[in-house]
């Protein structure tokens, strides 16, 4: 019997990723992670690697930056050997690294720098796209494969300090289809997520946050704000064989946030 595929999640330690790992664990696939955490947040990485480990899959985590072209290709070497004969599955980007600055600075808040709005868009964007065709190349990914990336509704509406993140968010959608036009001839997919409103280490790092969770809870018809194991447990049933023909979109996980004035 051919063993389940590995999953790849870029940005694996909180939020987003970190359910995700679980998630396909618990389904029965081996992980692969990276994340970039300094000593004050290492212990949430070590916490997912143990429970990973207890449901019984492989697990191995890399604590290095996902946006360096060096450090991802020595990655992917290591991957390379760590899964032998095997292939991944699924590739889920869900980086949260950048600047929360306005483009024109006024009193007491400073504009963004040319350098943190460059950074933002390769580390929250322009890397989906190295990732991938680092794992097509290297024939890691192949027929069956899923890329996954986690956008956000700054991609089109305008929230305060958030034009770079929403910028580079714009970027990986653009990406995604773009991605999903050049690999279907290879039958693999790429697909944007679009979570609801959601209480992540990311999120409370947004100016005004406090107001984005109670819009978010009045207006979702569940009245509750979405969750990461919501978001990672769709993800685990759109990685399954049935949707290969979904590609090119942005999906909304978000329980019926967006339709609900």
């Amino acid at each position: 019997m051919k063993n389940p595929p590995w999953v790849l999640v870029l940005g694996a330690s909180s939020g987003f990723g970190a359910a995700a790992c679980r998630a396909f664990a618990e389904a029965g696939h081996p992980i692969l992670g990276v994340h970039l955490d300094r000593s004050s947040t290492l212990a949430q990485a070590e916490d997912l690697k143990e429970s990973i480990e207890q449901l019984g899959q492989p697990v191995h985590l890399f604590n290095r930056n996902a946006a360096d072209s060096d450090a991802r290709e020595e990655m992917i070497q290591e991957m390379q050997s760590i899964i032998g004969d095997g292939t991944i599955g699924v590739l889920l980007h869900s980086l949260a690294f950048g600047s929360l600055r306005p483009f024109i600075a006024t009193e007491g808040a400073p504009g963004l720098t040319e350098r943190q709005l460059t950074m933002t868009l390769e580390v929250m964007g322009n890397s989906l796209v190295w990732w991938s065709r680092s794992l097509v190349d290297k024939n890691l990914m192949q027929d069956g494969g899923r890329i996954y990336a986690m956008t956000s509704s700054g991609s089109r509406a305008a929230i305060p300090s958030y034009g770079a993140v929403g910028a580079a968010k714009a970027t990986l959608e653009s990406h995604v289809r773009y991605l999903a036009m050049e690999l279907a001839p290879l039958g693999i997919t790429a697909n944007a997520v679009l979570a609801g409103v959601t209480d992540t280490p990311a999120l409370r790092k947004i100016p005004g946050h406090e107001e984005m969770i109670q819009v978010a809870t009045a207006r979702n018809p569940s009245k509750r704000l979405t969750t990461p194991e919501d978001v990672a447990s769709c993800l685990v049933e759109l990685a399954r064989p049935g949707t290969a023909w979904l590609t090119g979109n942005t999906l909304r996980i978000d329980g019926g946030e967006d339709i609900c004035a």
